[in-house]
């Protein structure tokens, strides 16, 4: 399973970053146009799909990785028995959230059928819109890749709370390192 995540985290991470690197060469692109008096007529529509699609591709491999919001402090605090029952629902609730949106995603682009981008009439809104279903698809492949170890976390010691760690971190890495107080 391991050998799975390590696959899936680089191939999303790669997405990511394919994703950056063409939205950051589109926003220098337009830049410079801009800059010598021929603005691109696409540049604010491709711009803004860019962008949609690098914050749905990262929040896919953000899920893999855990990255989202929780509240770890509040479900360590529930007994083990608790705490296993509550991950178990929350990952029901999660996965039925994914599946939901993959089937309203397919139906919306069932309905964008013969519609087009403004700028650029070629391309098709079923593509640009495709993002929400695919990527509906890649978290849940992501929660269902990571819920085996969510759920040892939570059988076993229980979560760990990653903003309470780095604030610790940088509590001692602020302390004096001659040993005084740190207040």
């Amino acid at each position: 399973m391991l050998a799975i995540r390590r696959s899936y985290d680089r191939i999303l991470e790669v997405i990511a970053a394919a994703l950056m690197a063409a939205l950051t060469g589109i926003i220098v692109l337009g830049f410079v146009f801009r800059a010598i008096d021929l603005s691109l007529v696409w540049y604010d529509e491709i711009a803004s799909i860019g962008l949609c699609w690098l914050t749905y591709y990262g929040s896919a491999l953000a899920a893999l990785r855990g990255a989202h919001i929780g509240f770890p402090g509040i479900v360590n605090a529930f007994p083990p028995s608790l705490r296993v029952a509550s991950t178990i629902v929350a990952e029901i609730i999660v996965l039925a959230f994914f599946v939901i949106l993959t089937v309203t995603g397919l139906e919306v682009l069932d309905i964008l059928q013969g519609s087009t981008l403004v700028s650029l009439p070629n391309v098709s809104l079923v593509v640009t819109q495709s993002v929400i279903p695919i990527t509906a698809v890649l978290f849940i492949i992501a929660e269902l890749i990571r819920f085996p170890e969510v759920l040892a976390a939570a059988r076993g010691a229980g979560f760990e709370d990653h903003e309470l760690k780095e604030a610790l971190e940088t509590v001692h890495e602020s302390a004096p390192a001659a040993g005084g107080n740190v207040r």
